[in-house]
């Protein structure tokens, strides 16, 4: 995006900082239920598998309802959305807690829970991703440097302060942690609820969710710049996950580092993932948009082969430092952009079908750098994780290029408020075959 200076002196209003507060509460609650939850499987059995069915089910949700999530949530209040999920995620954990304080907790209630929540961060994320761009006027300044500090504040909750809290609070009661994110859940509500009204697209008349759905999905892929856009987090996810993998054993039997060094290591990728979130504005005002994020993806790519090369668990750590910093940045000037030029009355679909592309790559990921690390050895993941992502940054390049960025952004000012037939719609009617 080119620099804009009444933009960028303009300042987030005060219901911005009631929505950063709901997330960050929300997103420490999440650190601490996702360091207990698979604490709380272990309690109950040491059998693998079960760990893995209470994780896949996480994730199911994505999977299964994304497009069909961003569809409803293009129907509903936004708002009304966050809170009344908030809430009910909140009533959801005290029968997991009332269970453990009783000593019934068992694995199919584990799994039912995570499945539920993580259905609840399906509905909240894509009206949260929705609500910003009404709540912002779909500024680009401004989005980015309201992303910049939900991203940065939901790395520090979750992935710093969330999993030791999770930990200590284990400790205290198999309870304690899932009431402690009960609450997170109530506050981020309260606040929500708390939140300026703004407008409700108006609906599609006599459309059924299915046909809303499948014209969301046509309008992300008939578009060269938002497929670039979620070409991006699709195959990182893949890289990323072949990588995640084997880091652990990678970490132990190349670098030589126990759990402690491993933490560090976690640790320098969060760190650098903060400063990536606190530059990318800066990035996209002297670079532009495009090239911003072909560079934050080639930075990725370099990274990872720098991983697989490091001869000690410092050079590991800095290489990890950076390609966090690469990520943050990229998680901030991606959704910006795409909040900037989606129209309102597709943003939940657009935002839900993004995001289900990178939550279905990721399965591949893992079974990718399991698969490589058993056939050849355990740098290998790593190295064909490189070749993943610079070559995804050679494809996307001139798909999500400054031209192609600041064309897009032109028609959406053209077009703040779309009259008449959904876009997306009469793509699905164009290519409906005959």
């Amino acid at each position: 995006m080119t620099p804009n200076p009444t933009n960028d002196a303009a300042k987030l209003p005060t219901g911005f900082g009631r929505l950063w507060s709901a997330q960050t509460v929300s997103s420490l609650g999440d650190g601490v239920t996702h360091a207990a939850l698979p604490l709380l499987t272990v309690t109950l059995t040491r059998d693998p598998m079960a760990l893995a069915v209470v994780t896949a089910a996480g994730t199911l949700p994505w999977l299964l309802f994304g497009v069909l999530g961003g569809a409803l949530v293009d129907r509903w209040d936004r708002r009304r959305t966050m809170w009344v999920t908030d809430t009910a995620r909140a009533v959801l954990l005290a029968v997991p807690a009332a269970a453990a304080a009783l000593d019934v907790l068992s694995l199919p209630l584990l799994a039912a829970v995570a499945f539920l929540l993580s259905l609840g961060g399906l509905f909240f994320d894509t009206a949260a991703t929705a609500y910003l761009p009404d709540l912002l006027g779909r500024d680009p300044a401004l989005l980015e440097r309201a992303n910049a500090r939900l991203r940065g504040a939901q790395t520090a909750a979750s992935g710093f302060a969330g999993p030791p809290a999770g930990s200590a609070l284990l400790a205290l009661g198999r309870s304690v942690p899932l009431l402690a994110d009960a609450v997170s859940f109530a506050l981020s509500a309260l606040l929500v609820r708390s939140l300026p009204a703004v407008p409700r697209p108006a609906a599609s008349a006599r459309e059924s969710l299915l046909r809303q759905a499948r014209a969301g999905a046509s309008y992300v892929f008939r578009d060269r710049l938002l497929l670039g856009l979620a070409l991006r987090p699709a195959v990182g996810n893949v890289a990323f996950l072949a990588v995640e993998t084997i880091l652990a054993l990678f970490a132990r039997e190349r670098l030589g580092v126990g759990a402690l060094g491993f933490g560090l290591l976690l640790t320098a990728e969060a760190t650098g993932g903060l400063l990536g979130a606190g530059i990318a504005s800066f990035l996209g005002r002297r670079l532009g948009t495009g090239t911003a994020l072909t560079c934050t993806a080639a930075i990725e790519g370099l990274a990872i082969l720098g991983l697989a090369s490091a001869p000690n668990p410092y050079v590991a750590g800095l290489a990890l430092a950076v390609c966090g910093a690469g990520m943050g940045a990229t998680m901030v000037l991606g959704p910006s952009l795409r909040q900037a030029i989606v129209p309102a009355h597709l943003m939940g679909r657009v935002a839900s079908t993004s995001r289900m592309l990178a939550m279905c790559a990721a399965p591949f990921g893992a079974f990718l750098g399991g698969w490589l690390a058993t056939a050849y050895d355990l740098r290998t993941p790593l190295y064909a994780a490189a070749g993943l992502l610079l070559t995804m940054t050679a494809v996307t390049a001139t798909m999500t290029s400054n031209r192609r960025v600041e064309a897009a952004l032109r028609g959406a000012r053209r077009q703040a408020d779309p009259a008449g037939q959904d876009p997306a719609e009469e793509i699905a009617v164009q290519t409906a075959p005959r």
